[in-house]
Formats: structure tokens, C-alpha cells, sequence
């Protein structure tokens, strides 16, 4: 699926009140000043989550310093390679294809696509995206879980879609989903383990449990699973996420596409994007019947939710957590509170949705994934308002309360979650320029991108508001917020902390105001343990190089520091790439990043003719095609990464 701004989902006609109706626009005001001190001290990205707790203002020592930006900005480019800045080298590892380690199954590439659908159970998914390493031997090995968002069957494919097969089909539905891979690191270099007792692959047809309020719910159940407690697969995995406790949140985002819908949708089914036919031409509904709504009505509402995965438990079963409600998940981020409970930041990724917050009932409990099995089964979810005066509210989704009753169509609280659009709608949160990926600092702020909004201020649209602020947001925005006290609190200060653009433009709405490198589009978000943040940029290749984006070059991967907001050039990737996912290992000293759909077409698909006519990385084979692929990034004198 190309990601046409034009073909963006836009479905939600909700009429409840913007920002200017809830509060005076003369109130209105930004926080002043900037974000403080961020963390002196290295923490390993897992125990950096639980380190968030209760919004700690210093780092353990008491040191208050920085977090500096220590290399030369890379210039943009066009070239079909990885830049960045002298001083650093790049290792590519585990491309789509091949095989991730399953013992006695390790079918290798195919350069011209000809892999099947067994060989392809068993190798790396396509277009990766949000990744995270579990350390096992320090920052010497470990796991590397990593998800697999979408296909382009122009290139999964030798002869593209024609003919269309039921083996294609199956193929398409094995490169999706996630992959658990082994990585070791030996004389400075990395590679995959394999086989290893770690490998596995999750893909649109493993069996997942459910788990948390919709569990069994009526608008759940199927002809196939009538107890409505057990889905074949995941898709369009996009964002992720870490637990406290050592288990991997992948997140369903535009599940919606790969469904034939009804010449009708009824109103249910318009609100989540469903739409006549199969407008997306995935076409798994020509061999898949789960795939046709029009027989299977129920099928979507399995699809959209925060899927958990142990990755150190190889027998475990993913589970999807409804109680963090359904959307079009892009990511989900965890913090803790002071007295040891789960803050889950959801943000979902369509043009007018909205920015949610999970919090469990229960604390986590020490001894692991085992222990807190049930932790995000139980909770409240809230989504946030955003006040023209600089304050905002986070309001609960409980059943009975509000509007949120039987007489407006929600029968219970498992209706509530699985119409987590509709609620929200009625509770009148605000409708955010597509909410992505959320970083939370170690001074408690919490980030997140807002990609753009092409739409905002057109016709017959919502126009512009205090935390939305420019009509045809092509650029997009970094919003941000301070819960009052601890990560549960019901109120929060916000302001932005960087409004995307390149000073060049003309359109004052373009130019943005950026303390350094401009960008576009900021998607992908990290903030690695000495405090930076990791911005990544997702400029669709339909609009990459054009009007307001022409001078920008291929997507980037740029680090601010959160104290002066000064941004810097990190990274430039291939000719039509987007750079996602971010990680590293415990001592700051490896980054791992993916490079997703490096060669992607304009159109629908890539032609399967000219495979290699926009991108040949990173093989460069002159019989292959472009791959995506995960990144390791070190620096030549083996400090630490960005300083």
C-alpha cells in the first residue's frame, strides 16, 4: 500500500467541538522556557521504561547536564545509499527473506521473489518497521523483535498479481506480522543467530488469544470462532512498544484496507473506513473469505487492537489486549507510575483521530511476563482534549458514564472498546493531524508526531485549532505534554515542541519554525537513554521531492535535544524509503533502525517488470529488487551513539 496522502483514511464526521469552543482562544498561551535537565545516566533501553516512574526530574546522581548533539549534520540527499555523519558506519542485517533461525528451516532469498509461502513463514517479513532489542548478553546479544507492516505484492511476487493465486494470497499474509530473530555481536560486527530456540514468526494467520473486556464479546464471534476469544493472525503492524516486564507490543494500524466492503457500509462500518469493495486491491478476499465483510461482518472488529508478545517464552501465545482499546494503532508507550502501574500512550494514525492513555488497575507485579499476564486486561482508557489555554484533559471511556450509555449503542464496556472511535466522538476529544508514534523523556514530557494533515482547514473539514494550528498541514507537528504529578493524572500542561517545515517555502503554513534541519513529516519517535530525541520522517513518495517537500531529499532520521530544541541531520535514507523503528543496546554504543520499502512506487504497487527502476539497496543485485531491512548503526571509535 502506497502511502498516498490522498488516500489517506479520513472517516470521522464526528461533530463534536473543537478546541475554540471549549475554551477562549484569547486564553490561549505556551508553556515557556524549555524542557529542563534531561538524564546524565546510561539506562538499558528495557529498564529505561520502569526508570520513568513517577516523572523523575534528574538522574539518579543528581547531575542535571545535557544530553549534547556531537556530530556534523548529513545534507540531504536523493542518492539510493544510507549517510550518515563521518565518524559512524552502517551494517544491514536481516533484509526481508532471509531466513530468521527456525531450526531445520531456513530457506534462503530468491532475488527474483520466487520464494513460496512455507519458505516465506520462515524468513523475514516485508516493509519492517517498529523494532526493540532484548538484551540477553548485555550489549553483546540479544533478541531483536521487529514488525512487518504491509506488502507490495509488485515485488513479493515475480509476476506481480497476474495472475492472482491463492498461494499468493498465503505468501502475502506470511510477510506480514512480526519476527523474533537472535543477534550477536562479534570483533564489531553483528549477524543473526541460526538456527536459535528464540526464532519465531508471527504472521496475518497465527492464532492469537484475546484478551481484557471484549474478550467473547457478540461483535467478536464468527462462524469460525463462535467464542469470539481466538483470531487468526495480525497485520499491519506498524509502531510498537516495550513492557516493564519483557514483553513486545505490536500495534494493528490500517487493518481496515484489507477488507471487501459491503455496497453499503452501515454506520459502524463507515467509521472505521470500510468502504465499497476493495478499493486498497490487497484482494485476500478472492481466497480468503475472512477477508470479505460482506460474509463475515464481524471479521474487522478482531482487527485494530495492541497485540502483546513474550519473546523470551518460544511456546507462548501473542494475546490482543482490547482493553487498551481498538484503532488504528500506530504505537503503544509505556511509563509507570510512582506506586507501580502501566501508562499505556496510544496515538492512531488516520487524519482526524485521536490520542488515547491506558492506565491499569493493578501494579505490576516483579517475577516477569508471567506475573503480569492480566496487567493490561484490567484498567481504565482515556482520551486526551487539548485546551486553547495551554491545558488539556485526559477523559474516561466507562460505560454508563457520560454518553457513553445503551441508548447511544454501547451495550456494555466491550461495545465501548471495540467503538473506541465513536465514544471518543461523543466525549468530544480532539481530533488530532494523524497522531503516530509517543516518546516519553526522562523528565516526564511525552512527545508525540503528528505526520500532517493535507485536509485540516479544506472544505467541509475541521479547521484549524490551538493544538492543530495550520490549514493543508503537509509538514506536520511535534506535540507534547506534562501530566499534573504523575503519569495517571486526569490534566496536563501541553505546547509544541516543534512545528516541521523548511524556511524555503513560500506558504507560510510550510515554513515552519525549526531550530536547525528542517524536515517533514515527523512519524517515528525515540528517546535513547542519555535523553536526545530520535525524530524519523515518513514523506510519501507521492509528494516526496514536490511542492512544499521538494527540497527536503529522501526521508531522514534527525536527533534534537529536548533542552535548547536544537535539531540535527542524522540520517538520510534510499530513494523512497521511510525510516522507522529506533533501538539500541544497553551501552549507547549500537542503534538499530529500519529502513521500510526503500524503492516504493507512487502508484498502488511496484511493476513487477522493473522491479529495481526506483531502488536497488541494499543488495544492488542486477537480478534483484530493493528489500527492506534493519540498520546497525556505530560509531568508527566505538563511543556512544550521538555524542
Amino acid at each position: 500500500m502506497a502511502k498516498d496522502f490522498d488516500t489517506m483514511e479520513d472517516s470521522n464526521r464526528s461533530s463534536n467541538p473543537s478546541i475554540h469552543e471549549l475554551s477562549d482562544p484569547a486564553r490561549r498561551r505556551l508553556l515557556r522556557g524549555g524542557l529542563g535537565a534531561t538524564a546524565g545516566g546510561l539506562l538499558a533501553p528495557l529498564s529505561g521504561v520502569a526508570a520513568l516512574a513517577g516523572c523523575a526530574t534528574t538522574s539518579g546522581d543528581g547531575d542535571e547536564g545535557g544530553a549534547p548533539l556531537g556530530f556534523k549534520s548529513v545534507p540531504v540527499s536523493t542518492a539510493d545509499t544510507v549517510s550518515v555523519p563521518e565518524g559512524y558506519s552502517v551494517q544491514v542485517i536481516a533484509a526481508w527473506g532471509e531466513p530468521v533461525g527456525l531450526s531445520g528451516d531456513n530457506p534462503a532469498f530468491q532475488p527474483d521473489g520466487s520464494n513460496t509461502a512455507a519458505q516465506q513463514e520462515a524468513q523475514m517479513g516485508m516493509h519492517h518497521d517498529g523494532i526493540h532489542y532484548f538484551a540477553q548478553n548485555g550489549s553483546n546479544g540479544g533478541l531483536l523483535v521487529m514488525n512487518h507492516e504491509y506488502t507490495d505484492d509488485g515485488l513479493l511476487h515475480p509476476g506481480g498479481m497476474s495472475p492472482w493465486t491463492a498461494e499468493k494470497v498465503r505468501k502475502a499474509q506470511a510477510a506480514h506480522g512480526v519476527s523474533v530473530i537472535e543477534v550477536e555481536q562479534k570483533n564489531g560486527r553483528w549477524d543473526v543467530v541460526r538456527p536459535s530456540p528464540w526464532a519465531r514468526r508471527f504472521t496475518a494467520s497465527t492464532p492469537m488469544a484475546v484478551g481484557g473486556p471484549a474478550a467473547g464479546h457478540a461483535l467478536l464471534r464468527t462462524a469460525a470462532d463462535p467464542q469470539g476469544r481466538r483470531v487468526l493472525g495480525t497485520l499491519n503492524n506498524c509502531a510498537s512498544g516495550i513492557t516493564p516486564w519483557g514483553t513486545y507490543l505490536t500495534c494493528e494500524e490500517n487493518f481496515i484496507n484489507y477488507f471487501k466492503g459491503p455496497d453499503q457500509p452501515d454506520a459502524h462500518q463507515a467509521r472505521w473506513g470500510l468502504r465499497k469493495g476493495d478499493p486498497s486491491g490487497y484482494r485476500w478476499h478472492e481466497h480468503d473469505a475472512r477477508f470479505d465483510a460482506t460474509k463475515n461482518p464481524n471479521e474487522p472488529n478482531r482487527f485494530g487492537w495492541v497485540v502483546e508478545i513474550d519473546p523470551f517464552n518460544p511456546s507462548s501465545t501473542p494475546v490482543k489486549r482490547t482493553a487498551l482499546g481498538r484503532a488504528a494503532h500506530e504505537g503503544a508507550t509505556v511509563a509507570m507510575t510512582r506506586d507501580g502501574r502501566a501508562v499505556v500512550y496510544m496515538g492512531e494514525d488516520a487524519r482526524f483521530e485521536y490520542i488515547y492513555k491506558f492506565v491499569s488497575r493493578d501494579r505490576m507485579q516483579p517475577g516477569g511476563a508471567s506475573a503480569n499476564a492480566g496487567l493490561l486486561d484490567h484498567g481504565t482508557l482515556h482520551v486526551a482534549r487539548f485546551d486553547a489555554d495551554g491545558r488539556g484533559r485526559w477523559i474516561a471511556l466507562s460505560h454508563g458514564q457520560g454518553p457513553l450509555t445503551s441508548a447511544n449503542g454501547f451495550a456494555d464496556p466491550g461495545e465501548v472498546l471495540i467503538k473506541t472511535r465513536q465514544a471518543s466522538d461523543l466525549l468530544g476529544a480532539t481530533k488530532m493531524d494523524r497522531p503516530e508514534w509517543i516518546a516519553v523523556d526522562p523528565q516526564g514530557w511525552v512527545y508525540c508526531t503528528l505526520t500532517n494533515n493535507s485536509n485540516r482547514g479544506g472544505k467541509d473539514q475541521p479547521g484549524i485549532d490551538a493544538a492543530n494550528p495550520r490549514a493543508n498541514n503537509t509538514m506536520g507537528h511535534i506535540i507534547r505534554w506534562k501530566e499534573d504529578g504523575d503519569f495517571d493524572a486526569a490534566t496536563f500542561q501541553w505546547n509544541h515542541f516543534v512545528l516541521a517545515g523548511d524556511a524555503s517555502n513560500e506558504r507560510a503554513e510550510a515554513k515552519g519554525k525549526v531550530k536547525g534541519d528542517a524536515l517533514g513529516c515527523p512519524d517515528g519517535l525515540w528517546v535513547d537513554a542519555r535523553g536526545l530525541l530520535w525524530i524519523q520522517t515518513d514523506m510519501s513518495t507521492s509528494a516526496m521531492g514536490k511542492g512544499d517537500l521538494a527540497r527536503l531529499g529522501n526521508n531522514a532520521m534527525l536527533a534534537a535535544d529536548p533542552r535548547s530544541g536544537e535539531i540535527r541531520r542524522f540520517l538520510v535514507g534510499p530513494a523512497g524509503c521511510e525510516i522507522t523503528g529506533a533501538t539500541g543496546t544497553p551501552d549507547g554504543r549500537t542503534m538499530f533502525i529500519n529502513i521500510q520499502h526503500p524503492g516504493e512506487s507512487p502508484s498502488e504497487r511496484s511493476d513487477p517488470a522493473s522491479p529495481r527502476r526506483l531502488s536497488n539497496w541494499p543488495d544492488h543485485n542486477p537480478a534483484g529488487r530493493p528489500r527492506s531491512a534493519t540498520v546497525v548503526i556505530r560509531k568508527n571509535d566505538g563511543g556512544v551513539i550521538g555524542s
